[in-house]
This record gives C-alpha cells, structure tokens and sequence, in this order.
C-alpha cells in the first residue's frame, strides 16, 4: 500500500466528513448534541462496527 494511497484516502474522508457541516451546519450541531448525551458503551458499540466494516472494505479492495 503506497504513502499515496493512504493520503487520497484520507482526503476522500475528509470531503465526505465535511460536507454536513458545509451544507447543514444547525442541524450538525444538533446531530453532535444527540451524539453526545448518548450511552458511553453504545459509542463504543458503534465506532468498534464502524471501524470492523472499515478493515473488512479494506481487505476485500486491496
């Protein structure tokens, strides 16, 4: 995997990332107010499938 890959990758995350608060900054706000009263184990729940998926994307594309 070269250097050069990880770096268009990690913009193509960053555009995407960007776009809510660009285009729907109120309701980003209100989205991240949610995300933050929310139950600490769910958060892990959720960012431990989010990074599961990621890693399993990764081994079928490269």
């Amino acid at each position: 995997m070269s250097f050069e890959l990880i770096m268009l990758a990690l913009g193509l995350v960053l555009i995407i990332e960007g776009i809510g608060p660009l285009l729907f900054p109120n309701r980003w706000r209100a989205y991240l107010k949610e995300i933050s009263n929310q139950n600490q184990q769910l958060l892990q729940r959720l960012g431990g499938s989010l990074v599961t998926v990621g890693v399993v994307i990764l081994i079928i594309f490269l």
